[in-house]
Parts: structure tokens; sequence; C-alpha cells
């Protein structure tokens, strides 16, 4: 299995800028895809981007020109870069990391680092 802790999270006004960070332990070489979602108060868990282990980046259409996703995978570390925060971007973060074809398929989840966006 894998196990994520995430870190970053905070307040800040809109405009500004966070730096969310995320490291993967445990089984660590069968992960494929990693990425962040969101979850709003009141909705469904969202993803926000996601990248595999060859470097093949996705972003949710809100989030694309502001947000950039990176990960080194020497050190098992996942990072979201947000820029220009608007306050819709207020939400509990979670790292995801998953293993979706072959043997051991798996879905894990961090513990989630808030993220709120004042206006």
């Amino acid at each position: 299995q894998v196990q994520l802790v995430e870190s970053g999270g905070g307040l800040v006004q809109a405009g500004g800028s966070l730096r969310l960070s995320c490291k993967a332990s445990g089984n660590t070489a069968s992960i494929e895809h990693m990425g962040w979602y969101r979850q709003a108060p009141g909705s469904q868990r969202d993803l926000v981007a996601s990248i595999t282990s060859g470097g093949t980046t996705n972003y949710a259409d809100s989030v694309k020109g502001r947000f950039t996703i990176s990960r080194m995978n020497a050190k098992n570390t996942v990072d979201l870069q947000m820029t220009s925060l608007k306050p819709e971007d207020t939400g509990v973060y979670y790292c995801n990391a998953k293993r979706v074809a072959g043997i051991g398929i798996f879905n894990s989840w961090g513990q989630g680092t808030q993220v709120t966006v004042s206006s």
C-alpha cells in the first residue's frame, strides 16, 4: 500500500499563491498516477490536476494557466503550485496516488489540507 501526507495549505487573499506538497511512502514503485483533488463544502471531490509517472499532466479547465503540478519520482513527491487564487478555489485539497492496471491496483488518499481564499 501507499501512504500520502500533504502539507502547505492555508489562508490566502484572492490573487495570491500557495504551494501544496505531498509525499508518498510505502510501495511507491507501484504508483502510476498522482494528483490533487478538491472538495468544497457540500460538493463532491473533483480532480484539480494529475500527472503520470512519465510526466503527462491533466488539469481541470478552471485551473488551467493558474496551477502547475509537478512530480519528482526519485523523492516520491507531487507538488501543486497555485497562483492567481480565487475564492472558488477554496476547499480541502487531497493528494491521490493510484495504480489502475495490472497487478496490485490501488487508490490511496491523503488526509487533506485546507485551502481558503478570501475575497
